[in-house]
């Protein structure tokens, strides 16, 4: 196929994918990163009508187009796999440094000193290393759970490992990449081979913005949407895994059920905003408090339960109490006011043949257990050998 003919192929597709992310991306303008892959393929499309267009502008100026283009294209389509993966962008000196030093190359390689080997390798190199470094920040998380991501990394990485080799594999001849007649003198394979590559990128972010939409909706099904914490149904599915997997491994499971003390006041005095604010303090602190592999679910209202796989019924106490006296110190800045919230929590652990439901309901007994004694305290109806943690005293007070 003739390069001219590649040219104008890779021009239409470039153009139907930029167009299909555009519509996706003012759909969908949550998904990190589908703007700026919009923009990479915008100036892949722009590059190949420049290439096509060769011979009406100044050389210098043509050069200086297309180098700059094809530096955005790859660009681009970094800085979007970084925002998909949650990494921040890069520093923008940094980005407009490297485009000033491969533009100012290319033009020394044109003007100063003719040499279009030189020039083609700088404009490689650049391109190379960018794509493999998009390979490189999408690549992440289990493969079995995002494979989109690493099949964008395959064909981005795979893509820079080429441009890098491509100008030992290819000679650009005398002229450049332009012979007097205005063709092609590269292979055009070098031309297929980017249109296969940047086709099958385009896919794979189809598939990466199903991804994050499926992940989406998966997270409103298992999470509370005001604390973002599990939500009931989720909470006890991980329960139930986690007591399935202590009783293969002989490993002990604990859970807390923690209820905010005298919630219903909290919304009398500073309305139920204040009172959702509570809880997302609440959570906020309990994480910081907590184990990374600890879970917390909102049970509804201001009751939590908190998972503690592989920990017995002292460890599951000491917690309990580390929780507990971490809410009361750390109050809640609410409106110029200063709130200082208190929770009661129960405890239970697994016996043999425990499940979930009769965990809780001891759980729940030791927690209302709590309540009556006077809250702001951490109780449980279990035992165990061994030294007991000292329960906090607080002033008895009517009510829940």
């Amino acid at each position: 196929m003739h390069s001219h003919t590649l040219l104008v192929m890779a021009a239409i597709l470039m153009c139907i994918v930029t167009m299909v992310l555009a519509v996706m991306w003012h759909f969908n303008r949550r998904i990190p990163g589908l703007g700026s892959w919009g923009l990479a393929y915008l100036s892949g499309f722009a590059l190949c009508g420049l290439l096509l267009a060769h011979g009406r502008l100044h050389e210098a100026v043509f050069v200086a187009a297309v180098q700059t283009l094809t530096f955005l294209v790859a660009y681009l389509n970094l800085a979007s796999a970084r925002a998909y993966a949650g990494r921040p962008p890069l520093p923008r000196r940094y980005v407009a440094g490297a485009l000033t030093g491969v533009v100012a190359l290319s033009l020394y390689f044109t003007i100063g000193q003719a040499h279009p080997g030189a020039r083609f390798a700088v404009s490689s190199l650049a391109a190379g290393s960018l794509f493999l470094l998009s390979g490189r920040a999408l690549a992440t998380g289990s493969i079995a759970h995002y494979p989109a991501r690493y099949l964008f990394a395959l064909a981005s990485g795979a893509h820079g490992v080429f441009l890098l080799l491509r100008p030992l594999l290819f000679s650009p001849g005398s002229a450049g990449l332009f012979d007097a007649t205005n063709m092609l003198t590269i292979s055009q394979f070098v031309v297929l081979e980017s249109i296969v590559a940047l086709m099958l990128m385009a896919f794979c972010i189809l598939m990466l913005a199903n991804e994050h939409s499926a992940a989406k909706l998966r997270r409103l099904a298992e999470r509370d949407p005001l604390t973002d914490v599990f939500n009931r149904r989720s909470f006890l599915n991980l329960f139930d895994k986690a007591l399935s997997q202590g009783a293969r491994s002989a490993r002990s499971v604990a859970v807390l059920l923690v209820d905010l003390d005298r919630f219903k006041s909290i919304n009398d005095s500073v309305g139920h905003k204040g009172g959702d604010e509570a809880l997302r303090h609440f959570v906020r602190t309990a994480v910081a408090t907590l184990r990374n592999e600890d879970v917390i679910g909102r049970f509804g209202g201001e009751e939590f339960a908190i998972l503690l796989a592989g920990s017995g019924l002292h460890d599951a106490l000491a917690t309990a109490e580390r929780l507990r006296a971490a809410i009361e110190a750390n109050p809640l800045q609410l409106g110029g006011a200063t709130m200082v919230l208190t929770v009661s929590i129960g405890v239970a652990s697994s016996c043999r043949h425990d499940d979930a439901d009769a965990m809780l309901d001891r759980a729940d007994k030791a927690m209302y257990a709590a309540k009556h004694k006077g809250r702001n305290r951490v109780e449980t109806l279990d035992q165990e050998s061994g030294l007991r943690l000292p329960q906090h005293a607080a002033l008895p007070q009517a009510g829940r």
